[in-house]
């Protein structure tokens, strides 16, 4: 079972820049993909950003190059750095880590508990 926490959100006007970090405990060891997610009040939630544990990327077509994650193993952390901000990023960042499941398919999805992040204009 794995346990994360994220950190790092808060207020900030329209193109600051903010760096969420995403802990990881427990089974640590076994952890395939890092990520993070958001949500805003009356939408799906939705993918931000991923990287696996060789180092491939993925972004939300929203992230339009300002967003970069990043991932330190042997700290077992996760990171968000979000340049350029505007306020419809607005929204509560959850970060999200993979386990192997019994399929050979799937995987074990834990998440956090979400940290708030606000653009002002």
């Amino acid at each position: 079972q794995v346990q994360l926490v994220e950190s790092g959100g808060g207020l900030v006007q329209s193109g600051g820049s903010l760096r969420l970090s995403c802990a990881a405990s427990g089974t640590v060891e076994d952890i395939n993909a890092m990520g993070w997610y958001r949500k805003v009040p009356g939408k799906l939630r939705e993918l931000v950003a991923a990287i696996t544990s060789g180092g491939t990327t993925n972004y939300a077509h929203f992230v339009e190059g300002r967003f970069t994650i990043t991932r330190d193993s042997a700290k077992n952390m996760a990171y968000l750095q979000m340049n350029s901000l505007r306020p419809e990023d607005t929204a509560v960042y959850y970060c999200t880590a993979d386990r192997p499941a019994s399929s050979p398919i799937a995987s074990t999805r834990y998440w956090g508990q979400g940290t708030q992040v606000t653009v002002s204009s």
